[in-house]
C-alpha cells in the first residue's frame, strides 16, 4: 500500500480537493480521505507514506501520439526551419539506418522524459521498418516500457509506398502489404491485452494517406477490429496532404478514410488541423478522436487545430507530444501549457481553460486509447498519478489555484513522483527503472553514430 499523505491539493479530473490522503492498494486507487484519517496505519505491513503537504496530485497524463526513435535526430540544423514534407525527405535518409540498439535506447529516453513530466500511459507510432533491421521492433519497445514501468499502447505502424511509388520514404524502409499484415497479426497475438488495466496494448496504424494504399488502410482496419484493437493514422496535418488526396483519390483526407472504413469510435487521428466544418460534423457523428500535437504543429508551421470548436461539438480530443524531431521534447506538462496557449492565439483568452487542458491530457487520452479506468482519481480507478511539488520559486505567489499554476507558472516541468499501476516509476524526480546518466550517455552515442556524415 502507498499513501499520498496530507496532499495540499488533489485534482481528481473534475474538481480540486484540499488536505486529502490518496490511498493506493496494489494497482488501484482505493480511496481519497481527509488528512485527519490515519486508519491505514493499522495495516500490516505498514504502507509507504509520501508526504504531499506541498504537492498537487493529478491523474497521470496520457500521450496518444509519438515517434520515439526520433529522439536520436532532434534539433538537427538542416531541418530546424522547414515544413513537413521537406523535413521528412531529409530525415528518412538518416532514419533508414536505425538498428535494434537505436530503437531500444530511444524508446527508453522518450518514456523517461514522458514519465518525468507526468505521463503514465503512452502510445508510439513506429512505422519505419528498414529491410536490414535485425530484431523485433515491438518487442524492443515493450522491453523498454516494462523496464521503466509505463502503461504502453504502441502502434504497429506501416508504410507501403516508397519514392518509386510516388511516396516520400526510400525503398529500404517500406514493406509489402502482405508482410505488413502478417506482422500485424503476429504482434496482436503476442502483445495485445485488451483488459481494462492492461499494461500492453497494440494499435494498428498505417502511417498516412500518402504512405500506404487504400487497400492497406481497409485491411488494417478490418484486422484490428477482428482482434479488438484500435486504429490510428496521421490525418489532415498539412495543406500538402489535402492536395495529395484530392489529386490522387479525388477526395479530401477524411472522406478517403470513410471510404476505407477508417472512421468510428475506435479511431484516433494525429493532428487534425485542416478539417472544414462538414468534416468536424463527420468526426462528431462517427465518434472519432483527435490526437492534438500543439508543439509539433507550431514547430513545423503546420497550423492551429480547431480544438475549441471540437470540444464544443463533443469531439473527443487527446494530447500528444508527437515525434521528438518535430517537437524536440517529450515534455507532457509543457505540452498541456502549449495546448492552452495556442488555442488562445486563435480563439482569444477564453478559448481554453486549465481544466479543459488537463482533461484532454488525461481523460481525453484514456477515451482515445480505450482505458476506462484511467484519467481520473477516484475509488476503483487505476493508480496512475502525477505528483508535483509546488514549494519552489517557480510557483511562488501562484498557489491561489494550484492546478492552473502548473500551466501558467513554473520553469521545471518535472514531477516529484510518478506512479503507474501502483508502482513508483519516478521517485524524488529520478527514474527508478534505469540509470539516467547511463541512458543519456548511450542515447548521445547512438545519435552521434546515426547522424555522422558517411
Amino acid at each position: 500500500m502507498i499513501v499520498l499523505k496530507d496532499c495540499f491539493c488533489v485534482y481528481d479530473g473534475k474538481q480540486r480537493h484540499f488536505n486529502k490522503n490518496v490511498i493506493i492498494r496494489d494497482n488501484i486507487i482505493e480511496a481519497m480521505t481527509d488528512s485527519s484519517d490515519t486508519s491505514f496505519m493499522n495495516e500490516e505491513p505498514l504502507p509507504e507514506l509520501i508526504d504531499c503537504s506541498t504537492h498537487i496530485v493529478t491523474p497521470g497524463f496520457i500521450n496518444t501520439h509519438h515517434h520515439f526513435y526520433q529522439i536520436l535526430t532532434r534539433n538537427l540544423p538542416a531541418v530546424q526551419n522547414v515544413e513537413l514534407f521537406d523535413w521528412l525527405v531529409y530525415l528518412y535518409d538518416i532514419w533508414k539506418n536505425i538498428n535494434d540498439e537505436a530503437v531500444y535506447y530511444s524508446s527508453m529516453a522518450a518514456i523517461g522524459e514522458l514519465m518525468k513530466t507526468g505521463c503514465t500511459c503512452s502510445s508510439d507510432h513506429h512505422y519505419l521498418y528498414p529491410t536490414d533491421f535485425n530484431g523485433d521492433i515491438m518487442a524492443l519497445q515493450f522491453e523498454a516500457a516494462d523496464k521503466l514501468g509505463i502503461r504502453f499502447s504502441p502502434t504497429r505502424g506501416s508504410m507501403s509506398l516508397s519514392r518509386k511509388d510516388g511516396g516520400l520514404p526510400p525503398d529500404s524502409v517500406v514493406q509489402s502489404e502482405d508482410v505488413i499484415l502478417k506482422d500485424c497479426e503476429r504482434v496482436l497475438k503476442d502483445f495485445h491485452d485488451p483488459s481494462p488495466l492492461s499494461m500492453r496494448r497494440v494499435v494498428l496504424a498505417p502511417c498516412s494517406p500518402f504512405s500506404v494504399t487504400k487497400q492497406l488502410m481497409k485491411d488494417s482496419a478490418e484486422l484490428a477490429r477482428s482482434k479488438g484493437a484500435r486504429i490510428h493514422t496521421h490525418l489532415a496535418e498539412t495543406f500538402d496532404e489535402n492536395e495529395f488526396c484530392i489529386k490522387q483519390y479525388g477526395v479530401r483526407p477524411l472522406e478517403l478514410m470513410a471510404e476505407c472504413g477508417f472512421t468510428g469510435p475506435d479511431v484516433f487521428y494525429a493532428h487534425g488541423i485542416h478539417f472544414n466544418d462538414d468534416e468536424l460534423k463527420m468526426l462528431r457523428d462517427e465518434g472519432c478522436s483527435i490526437s492534438h500535437c500543439p508543439s509539433s504543429n507550431m514547430r513545423l508551421g503546420s497550423g492551429i487545430a480547431r480544438i475549441r470548436e471540437m470540444l464544443e461539438m463533443g469531439i473527443n480530443v487527446s494530447l500528444a507530444v508527437d515525434g521528438s524531431a518535430s517537437n524536440d521534447s517529450s515534455d507532457m506538462l509543457g505540452e498541456i501549457r502549449n495546448a492552452l496557449l495556442l488555442q488562445r492565439v486563435s480563439g482569444g483568452a477564453s478559448a481554453m481553460t486549465a481544466e479543459q487542458a488537463f482533461d484532454i491530457a488525461a481523460a481525453g487520452g484514456a477515451r482515445a486509447l480505450g482505458f476506462p479506468q484511467c484519467g481520473f482519481i477516484k475509488s476503483g480507478m487505476a493508480a496512475d498519478l502525477a505528483v508535483f511539488n509546488l514549494e519552489s520559486l517557480g510557483y511562488a505567489g501562484a498557489l491561489s489555484d494550484p492546478l492552473a499554476a502548473l500551466i501558467f507558472c513554473g520553469y521545471n516541468h518535472q514531477t516529484e513522483y510518478t506512479i503507474v499501476n501502483g508502482r513508483i516509476t519516478v521517485r524524488e524526480g529520478v527514474l527508478t527503472g534505469f540509470d539516467e546518466e547511463l541512458l543519456t550517455v548511450e542515447v548521445n552515442r547512438i545519435a552521434r553514430e546515426l547522424t555522422r556524415p558517411s
